[in-house]
């Protein structure tokens, strides 16, 4: 595997494309730690620190996690990619429910473009929204205890609020963009990567504060349950990579076709469905939903909105049961918009493939609807264990959740599915050029793009 590392910059080619994708997450990160005029980010963070502690989990969180820390210090990139990813979640489901961009996303590379400058719109048109309700909550220092966030309130703060968070939240964009055609890699992808990994070594420093020992006792977490974490944090990433990796191949058969004096068809080959279809989307929406009350709460100090609030606190048994079923059941709503089995059925009947021993037309829509829905319940449930584990861990060991995080989860789906997809590009480019990939038996298989 060294060697393969090694490999990559003896190509021209492709030692370019990696040092251009490091300096636009160079780039990327910097800007994370640009202030927005006008705000007291070392108070904000304060006021987050201490709603982390007392509320549990917010969707500022979710927020922080995609944003790589920016949320919590508001910066110029503060709205992060989030924008993007929910304009090109609304894109898809338009695109199920409204005949017209359907039709359009069957044109092929044209219509994917069309498609593309949507979402663009869309990106900027919710940056502005979500902007503009920040600056409004930014102004009042009864929603942080009495703090001063704002220096001015005011028209002006708020005009200069939105056109700075828009233009960062527009400039990503356009970095991931950058990744994508000059770069390596999935740009949108490895901008959420990088901001997860920049985590990591918080979360080391806070595992090694447990561990030390001080002057008067011994450190709060026993040597032994470090390296049970440590070993634990293998085991879900084990676990994560056969989660995205799996799939269930079905087989389908081309008959032979004479067009001239050549023989066409006559091959078979298979329709890969992957065990986790939607990705890391069941469990954004999932969390999404079971947070929202603690979320309101925060702008709303209802007495009732703080009860459910508290009911539904991170590492809870109602929010852990509310969660895994919220999970499996998006699963099966994300893969029901990703998958059309009529669609793919007529398109196997158009150029006469069929799968063996079932009837081409609506018998085949049938038999894929019935593998789909197999395939997904076990792939649904997994997940949902995967998205809980953070918070039984981490309630279990006594650690922080920026620590807890690790064991499983949104990040570390994130960071597998990304990951994996980064070396297999990578890895089809040594190869293509006569070098060995990274690994001598077998290969890489990428996931599936789900935002």
């Amino acid at each position: 595997m060294l060697q393969a590392f090694a490999n990559t910059f003896k190509i021209p080619d492709l030692r370019k494309k990696i040092l251009i994708t490091l300096a636009i997450i160079a780039v990327y990160r910097l800007g994370t730690y640009i202030p927005t005029p006008g705000i007291d980010g070392a108070k904000l963070a304060v006021f987050f620190d201490n709603l982390t502690r007392t509320q549990g989990g917010t969707l500022f969180g979710v927020m922080n996690l995609f944003s790589g820390g920016a949320i919590h210090r508001l910066t110029i990139f503060a709205l992060g990619i989030m924008p993007y990813i929910s304009s090109s979640i609304i894109m898809q489901l338009l695109t199920v429910v409204i005949p017209a961009l359907e039709k359009l996303a069957k044109e092929g590379e044209m219509g994917r473009k069309k498609i593309n400058q949507y979402t663009r719109y869309g990106t900027v048109v919710l940056s502005v929204i979500q902007s503009f309700f920040i600056a409004l909550w930014l102004e009042n220092p009864a929603h942080f205890g009495g703090l001063e966030i704002v220096q001015h309130s005011g028209w002006g703060f708020r005009l200069l609020t939105v056109l700075t968070l828009t233009t960062g939240s527009a400039f990503i964009m356009w970095l991931g963009e950058q990744i994508q055609e000059k770069g390596i890699g999935n740009g949108m992808s490895l901008i959420i990567t990088a901001g997860i990994l920049s985590r990591v070594p918080t979360a080391v420093s806070q595992v090694i504060a447990l561990v030390r020992p001080t002057a008067t006792s011994r450190g709060q977490m026993d040597p032994l349950t470090a390296v049970f974490m440590f070993v634990i944090m293998v085991i879900a990433i084990v676990v994560v990579v056969w989660l995205t990796q799996g799939e269930r191949k079905i087989p389908v058969q081309y008959p032979k076709r004479v067009i001239g004096r050549k023989v066409m068809g006559g091959q078979s080959v298979f329709i890969p469905f992957k065990v986790n279809n939607g990705g890391v989307m069941p469990i954004i929406f999932a969390q999404s939903i079971v947070l929202f009350p603690a979320t309101i709460g925060v702008f709303l100090p209802n007495h009732l909105i703080q009860q459910v609030a508290q009911g539904l606190v991170q590492g809870s048994l109602w929010y852990t049961v509310i969660t895994m079923f919220l999970i499996i059941f998006f699963s099966y709503f994300y893969t029901a918009i990703a998958f059309n089995p009529v669609d793919l059925a007529e398109n196997m009947k158009k150029y006469g493939g069929f799968i063996p021993g079932v009837r081409p037309g609506n018998p085949t829509a049938g038999y894929i609807d019935y593998i789909i829905n197999r395939i997904t319940l076990p792939g649904g449930v997994l997940l949902a264990v995967i998205a809980v584990a953070p918070d039984l861990f981490g309630n279990w060991l006594k650690v922080p959740y920026q620590v807890a995080d690790f064991f499983g989860g949104t990040a570390l789906l994130i960071v597998v599915g990304v990951s994996l997809d980064t070396i297999k590009q990578i890895e089809s480019q040594l190869l293509m050029r006569h070098y060995e990939g990274f690994m001598k038996r077998g290969r890489i298989r990428g996931r599936q793009r789900s935002y």
